[in-house]
């Protein structure tokens, strides 16, 4: 997939929404490995602070410090981001209430996180699990709204068709989810400790802004596109069952298996399904359809 480019090193909108998006999936890794490690209880339950003051004083605290580092980075991008896409020539209307849509839901996801590591760090046992699916759920959003803006920005700059990147993205998802189910809980590869989660969420997310973007270049009425949003449903469903937010019962295991399988499965028969699709009159993306 290539993307022609006449702008050299300047700043564009579509660079700036691809760049947010992905310090947003950076973000969600980090935040999985402060909360596995226990980091995020350790500025003393103190939010905006830590341990009384602006700089941490232990490694841990830095983990957690860290962490709100990169959240507010992030956060000053995608209010950026929201605030350019209702002027950038590249962004219309829709492309701009998606990325709104990240902006808005941002105040939730900062009063979530800041209650997870002050109120509900003060439960015994850690996080409160309906804290932690929340932060995780909001999250989420955010990055899918982020994605969906990157990749609508880019409408209209590609050199090949819709169904060139939709068989791309779809078989890069299928090796992608299989490398981040190496780091799940499901493969006994590596012990399951705060880097192999981290690691899992964010291969994991990976593989799933691919099938987001499958899904966004593939014909509105194909099988490959329904598989393509079966395969991004059981992606999510196995990232909430790398985190603790559900007893991971033998009953949990098999279920995050299938997920894992059906997700690398569907994604993989996705892309071989494409060049059958016969989704409009005239055989194009979605996406290739409205920049036409």
């Amino acid at each position: 997939m290539t993307v022609q480019s006449r702008t050299g090193g300047a700043l564009t909108f579509p660079r700036l929404a691809a760049f947010t998006a992905a310090t947003t999936l950076t973000l969600v890794s980090l935040g999985v490995y402060t909360a596995a490690t226990g980091a995020g209880l350790a500025c003393s339950a103190q939010w905006p602070l830590c341990d009384g003051g602006v700089l941490p004083q232990s490694v841990p605290s830095f983990i957690e410090w860290f962490h709100r580092l990169v959240a507010m980075v992030a956060g000053f991008l995608i209010l950026g981001v929201a605030a350019w896409s209702w002027r950038a020539p590249e962004s219309d209307r829709r492309t701009a209430l998606v990325a709104t849509a990240a902006a808005v839901l941002l105040p939730l996801q900062v009063s979530v996180g800041a209650v997870t590591v002050t109120l509900s760090g003060m439960v015994p046992g850690g996080y409160a699990v309906p804290t932690q699916a929340a932060h995780l759920a909001v999250a989420l959003c955010i990055f899918t709204a982020l994605t969906v803006t990157s990749l609508r920005t880019l409408e209209g700059s590609y050199d090949d068709t819709g169904r060139e990147r939709a068989r791309r993205a779809l078989l890069a998802a299928a090796a992608v989810v299989a490398v981040a189910a190496l780091f799940s809980r499901v493969v006994p590869l590596v012990p399951y400790l705060p880097a192999a989660q981290a690691t899992f969420v964010g291969v994991g997310l990976a593989g799933y802004a691919s099938l987001v973007a499958a899904v966004r270049w593939l014909p509105a009425r194909s099988a490959a596109r329904v598989a393509a949003l079966v395969a991004a449903a059981a992606v999510l469903v196995a990232l909430v069952l790398g985190r603790d937010v559900v007893i991971y019962t033998a009953a949990a295991r098999v279920v995050n298996a299938v997920a894992l399988g059906l997700a690398v499965s569907l994604a993989a028969a996705a892309g071989l399904l494409v060049d059958q699709t016969t989704g409009s009159p005239e055989g194009e993306s979605l996406a290739d359809e409205q920049t036409t």
